[in-house]
């Protein structure tokens, strides 16, 4: 993308709805329900984006609940991602928080790249197995009775205890 001269700047008011295109520098300091595409992209500390980014270079400093394609991304120690990242080049501060998968691409704004990324993302993670319930022998000889959950454990017993 080539850059348009004088870079946007979008300050903390403005709360967007929608997507927004620029082939140049955009400075977001506001809110946007919608996918950013850019050149290059700073998001504020106050900021939030709900939506997908593409960008040539991006520094994320605020929030995104959304996917991150760029060949050079820069996590701030004060960004908060929720979100999957597509990069050539990641950096990320100590403080940074991300929750997603990251993946290096050589070309991470092709439409391939994209595609092989979101197909190679898990789309649930797998639900954990059940737990079974304990059963113990009694004292009594009674089998298969199930361990109370407040009942002291066999190996603090004294009459119990493997060290009697």
């Amino acid at each position: 993308m080539k850059s348009a001269g004088v870079p946007s700047i979008i300050s903390s008011d403005v709360v967007m709805h929608g997507n927004i295109n620029s082939a140049g520098e955009i400075q977001f300091d506001g809110s946007l329900e919608g996918d950013l595409k850019a050149g290059s992209l700073i998001i504020g500390e106050k900021a939030s984006v709900k939506g997908e980014i593409i960008c040539e270079t991006v520094t994320v400093r605020g929030r995104v609940e959304g996917g991150i394609r760029a060949k050079s991304v820069s996590l701030a120690s004060t960004s908060h991602i929720q979100g999957d990242i597509l990069h050539s080049s990641l950096s990320v501060e100590t403080g940074a928080h991300f929750e997603g998968n990251c993946r290096h691409s050589d070309d991470p704004l092709s439409e391939t790249s994209a595609k092989d990324f979101r197909r190679s993302r898990p789309s649930a993670p797998a639900p954990a197995p059940a737990p079974r319930p304990v059963t113990t022998d009694s004292d009594d000889g009674e089998t298969g009775e199930r361990a109370a959950a407040n009942e002291t454990p066999s190996f603090l017993s004294v009459g119990r205890s493997p060290l009697r």
